[in-house]
């Protein structure tokens, strides 16, 4: 998948992540729609990242990764109204 950040940084989740980081990202892009708050959708990423994939442990986020969460927060504000 091609992310856009909006700030000029494309990210290919197949070449930018590893397995680990997108298996999360997935969980994270179903928690933007779903989360009721940031602080939710929060501790769901922290969540996800400490479980890992399949229960591998934790997952490293990497500069990629994180981009990708910002700009998943920066729309779950706008949805909820969160200057």
């Amino acid at each position: 998948m091609i992310f856009n950040t909006g700030d000029g940084r494309t990210i290919d989740t197949d070449r930018d992540l590893g397995p680990e980081e997108r298996h999360v990202l997935q969980k994270l892009f179903a928690w933007e729609a779903l989360a009721e708050s940031l602080d939710q959708f929060r501790a769901k990423k922290a969540e996800a990242l400490e479980r890992g994939w399949n229960g591998s442990g934790p997952v490293n986020p990497g500069t990629a990764f994180s981009a990708v969460v910002r700009v998943l927060e920066q729309r779950l504000r706008k949805r909820l109204g969160i200057s």
